[in-house]
């Protein structure tokens, strides 16, 4: 899927139906002021209101759809997409034109998905304690549609270098699955792990299903486009957007 948008945002490179867009934000030409500088998506961080809503509003315009915003909790909630108010969930699903399921990260793994045929889409928000609990396993689900016939892109995420975590998140992720042991390597610090978080993420998506995964490889914390909270713990949040065109 190639088509044109602004400054240094991202298309995910998938095999998606030519109906079906998606982009990724990035840090760059915004209202917001440092430390959020400069197209901060986020409501919830700090940054000053009337910034915020003018980065959001002209994502809405340059991209012509109509992002449905969520109330991330680190959950497993999965609801419709709304452009009216924003739910409280860590994944939305629609079938409609011109809403865009939205997830802000600035870390943790965005995950956006569509079918073969381009009749739903969903985004999700999985971070390690949303990815254990079931969040992508409860988004494809929620779309309705075979596993089989599933199309998942892996947005920007902590890379595996620098996510580094305790043994209780690895003993978390290996009582649900064995093969997760592969996404972990031990810290040079005692009793810490280093944890691939894209592993994880295809490691869920096969087991529910899905095997057509792209995208994955990038690192928050040490690409300057995007935002990091553990790179900046007081920082902004960037977007990943899917939605069906007609």
């Amino acid at each position: 899927m190639a088509e044109s948008v602004p400054f240094d945002w991202l298309v995910p490179d998938w095999p998606a139906p030519a109906h079906i867009r998606a982009c990724v934000t990035t840090c760059s030409y915004g209202e917001s002021s440092a430390p959020f500088a400069a197209f901060n998506l986020g409501e919830h961080v700090g940054d000053a209101p009337q910034q915020v809503q003018a980065n959001r509003q002209y994502l809405a315009d340059v991209l012509n759809c109509q992002p449905t915003w969520l109330n991330q909790v680190h959950g497993v909630g999965v609801v419709a997409a709304d452009a009216t108010q924003t739910l409280t969930a860590d994944a939305s699903v629609t079938r409609s034109s011109g809403l865009a399921c939205c997830i802000m990260s600035a870390d943790c793994l965005p995950v956006l998905f569509t079918d073969q045929a381009g009749t739903c889409i969903a985004a999700a928000h999985a971070g390690w304690r949303s990815l254990v609990a079931g969040v992508l396993e409860h988004t494809v689900q929620q779309m309705q549609v075979a596993p089989e016939r599933v199309l998942a892109w892996l947005g920007p995420a902590i890379g595996p270098a620098a996510f580094e975590v305790g043994a209780e998140v690895r003993a978390a992720f290996l009582a649900q699955h064995p093969l997760a042991e592969v996404a972990f390597v031990p810290s040079h610090n005692p009793q810490r792990w280093l944890a691939d978080i894209y592993q994880l993420a295809r490691i869920r998506l096969n087991a529910c299903g899905v095997t057509a995964i792209y995208g994955g490889g990038l690192c928050t914390v040490t690409d300057p486009r995007f935002y990091s909270y553990r790179r900046n713990a007081v920082t902004g949040r960037f977007a990943s957007l899917v939605w069906i065109t007609r």
